[in-house]
């Protein structure tokens, strides 16, 4: 019963931090940190002693799945570069020389597991930083940038991690380690967990797409994620390496594959299921802090002096993150200052292939193919170039290195016959606690002081403008035929044009709205049931324009989100006419 009211407690605490902290201006997860530490220190309370694989394999797969279907795998795919380098060779490194320094410091640990704890403490959890970025209105590119890095590092850390175990107990048991071995258990770890979760990603995708129900579509979405995680630690692969290639897969495809009010019901379901568990384990965190402190013997090494280690293992990452960060942004400050030089080298590439016809139709494809992919790049370097990340973006970049509660979770993971294990999950708990209230209490001080601004909101509005238009008049071709027809049966002319206005008004609405920023069961035959049939055709025009633009990146991802949002909810209302506005069951 004591558990029971601590989970409730815990609940209307995640709820109050979250609307609390908009007004207030701090992200939820700092307040909750804070709650679950006063928790702990009141006297007579039940600890909270949660084992650490609950957090790793009940926790973190929905987590990670959940981010994944909603990164615009545009935006993915064109920052992998930077994302690549923050999450796996600024964690490689990061591990390593933590790890060098905590061997040198503590006399009794060996080298590889000193590097286990420094590729505990290496990943970032870029909750508190997303929302706190998406709340000052930071530019969507380094949004996507955390979001990106925050999917593959933990991945990254706890395959080195259970590198290092395994590098460790074979130095117990006598054995030599080998290098190679090690890197070579590393790459398997990550072949293996990206093939299953593109297996499983398309087998998911191939059952969801032919339920027409959306509790069902959403409850098979709930099985996803594990799904993909427990094949893949069972062939001692990344298990969330195969989670986020599942979510990125299923989340690219939704537009496609899945009807409307799916994605609308998969949309909501996730976020509630994410506000909850990501809030919670930050709840989690501050709460474990006396068990923590009660487990630590001070003859081996004191609290005093762990803690003190956990701040200089922070200072060291803050450093090595920002001696990553500063030659990273130099290099994509100078790729974009090419970027004039590349779009006039795939102009004429694209002008030479227009130019070859007439060779068959098997070559007009595979031109086709080429043309498709000369304009996706172009369109990449238009947005690289829109959406530059400078030195400014380069201070909040570097200093948005908070840790999570995989942090805390992994030290838990270590081996208890590891030598300063109790410290060690303190030195642990101090990286996390002190990264999240000092780095994620002045981001957004540093924000503001550096000036960076997030995208410019009248610009997006004419994009989002353009974009409507350009699937207007797609579907008004299906208007403007000579005679229009639903299942062989003529549409009297009043619902054509009926059904043109509708089509025309979201995007005049839309314009509206940009001068305005810039200033400051019916039978076939029925007109009812013929103007619906006609405005989903409408919208399935309307549609494979959207799909169009986002296999192409014409647009920004926000915008894409944007119109495919209006395109969700206008065929949810008329499926929802069709049905006779009852709830699916």
């Amino acid at each position: 019963m004591e558990y029971a009211l601590v989970a409730i407690g815990g609940i209307i605490a995640i709820v109050a931090a979250a609307a609390w902290g908009q007004r207030l201006g701090v992200a939820a997860p700092l307040i909750l940190v804070v709650i679950g530490v006063g928790y702990s220190l009141i006297p007579g309370v039940p600890p909270i002693d949660v084992e650490p694989d609950i957090i790793l394999l009940g926790v973190l797969p929905p987590l990670l799945y959940a981010a994944a279907i909603t990164v615009p795998f545009v935006d993915f795919r064109r920052d992998f570069a930077a994302i690549s380098v923050l999450s796996v060779v600024l964690v490689v490194a990061s591990a390593l020389a933590t790890g060098f320094v905590l061997f040198m410091i503590l006399p009794n640990l060996n080298l590889a597991a000193a590097i286990a704890l420094g590729a505990v403490i290496s990943p970032t959890d870029v909750v508190a930083a997303t929302s706190i970025a998406k709340r000052v209105g930071l530019p969507a590119r380094l949004v996507s940038i955390l979001e990106g890095e925050g999917l593959v590092n933990d991945a990254t850390a706890l395959v080195l991690l259970r590198t290092a175990i395994a590098a460790t107990a074979a130095t117990a048991s006598g054995a030599d380690v080998v290098a190679w071995n090690a890197i070579g258990q590393f790459f398997y770890a990550v072949l293996v967990a990206i093939g299953i979760g593109l297996v499983v990603g398309v087998m998911a995708v191939f059952v969801r797409r032919r339920l027409d129900n959306p509790m069902l579509d959403t409850a098979i979405s709930f099985a996803v994620p594990f799904i993909a995680f427990i094949p893949a630690e069972e062939l001692h692969g990344s298990g969330v390496i195969s989670v986020v290639v599942a979510g990125l897969y299923s989340g690219h495809q939704s537009a496609r594959a899945f009807t409307a009010q799916s994605r609308i019901s998969e949309r909501f379901n996730w976020r509630t299921v994410q506000f909850v568990l990501e809030n919670g384990v930050f709840l989690l965190m501050g709460a474990q802090i006396s068990t923590i402190i009660a487990d630590v013997h001070a003859d081996d090494l004191s609290v005093d002096h762990a803690v003190m280690l956990g701040l200089l293992m922070t200072a060291m990452l803050i450093v090595i993150r920002y001696a990553f960060v500063w030659p990273l942004v130099f290099v994509m400050r100078a790729r974009e200052q090419r970027i004039d030089e590349q779009q006039t080298m795939l102009q004429r590439a694209l002008e030479r292939v227009q130019g070859m016809t007439g060779m068959g139709a098997r070559y007009e494809r595979r031109r086709a193919g080429v043309e498709r992919r000369i304009d996706r790049r172009r369109n990449d370097l238009a947005q690289l170039r829109a959406e530059g990340l400078g030195w400014r973006g380069g201070i909040v970049l570097g200093w948005a290195g908070m840790r999570g509660v995989v942090t805390l979770a992994a030290a838990q993971s270590l081996p208890r016959s590891t030598p300063y294990y109790e410290q060690l999950v303190l030195i642990a708990f101090t990286v996390a606690i002190t990264t999240l209230l000092v780095q994620g209490g002045t981001l957004p001080y540093l924000i503001r002081i550096t000036g960076i601004r997030g995208s410019d909101r009248a610009a997006d509005r004419r994009e989002l403008a353009t974009l409507l238009d350009e699937m207007s008049r797609a579907a008004l071709e299906v208007l403007d035929r000579d005679e229009v027809t639903i299942v062989g049966i003529p549409v009297d002319r009043t619902i054509v044009e009926r059904v043109r206005e509708d089509t025309l008004l979201a995007g005049q609405a839309a314009w509206e709205r940009a001068e305005q920023a810039d200033k400051v069961d019916g039978l076939v035959d029925s007109p009812h049931q013929q103007y619906r049939l006609l405005r989903r055709e409408v919208l399935a025009a309307e549609r494979d324009v959207l799909l169009e633009a986002t296999s192409r990146g014409a647009y920004p991802s926000r915008i894409l989100r944007r119109a495919q949002a209006l395109l969700d909810l206008e065929e949810a209302r008329l499926q929802q006419i069709d049905t006779g506005g009852r709830v699916e069951e």
